[in-house]
């Protein structure tokens, strides 16, 4: 088992029953980690295919053992339990579950990178983990979470619930 350390996810719906999809993988992660923060609820509009219907995002900030596979393994099953299938890049989905951080680390391998690659140009991930972690440093931008919201131009809309 490794350490433990806090990771910040990203949890976000915009199919079917987005609020309990969302409730319902936040529950099931305080059964697998130590939840130590979830954020409020925003609604933002969606990236990369502006055509679809708009998400529903919240973070957590968890303590856990889980190495970064793990973690992301878990991940993939809490999408698949609330029925997630594959899809195009950017479109609906019932559920997604990003990885932002998980301590200091640093991976960049194919279908893992930490901290996620596009979070400091994307306010719906840095509004709601700003809400759970602002101080959490981001080592591959040399900046915290709260520097990097201060600082992004991402013009889609992002609304607190």
């Amino acid at each position: 088992m490794s350490s433990r350390r806090e990771a910040v996810l990203l949890l976000g719906s915009n199919q079917g029953r987005r609020v309990r999809r969302i409730r319902d993988a936040v529950d099931r992660l305080s059964r697998e980690t130590e939840l130590l923060g979830v954020s409020r609820m925003y609604a933002s509009e969606p990236f990369g295919r502006s055509h679809q219907p708009w998400f529903l995002n919240l973070a957590v900030r968890a303590a856990t053992g889980r190495s970064p596979w793990d973690l992301l393994a878990l991940a993939k099953r809490l999408e698949l339990e609330a029925g997630r299938r594959g899809g195009a890049r950017w479109g609906p989905r019932t559920l997604d579950v990003d990885i932002l951080l998980l301590g200091d680390a640093v991976i960049d391998l194919p279908g893992l990178v930490i901290p996620h690659a596009s979070m400091a140009q994307r306010r719906f991930c840095l509004l709601p983990a700003a809400e759970v972690a602002p101080g959490a440093f981001v080592p591959t931008y040399g900046r915290t979470v709260a520097q990097l919201l201060d600082s992004c131009r991402d013009p889609l809309d992002v609304v607190v619930l």
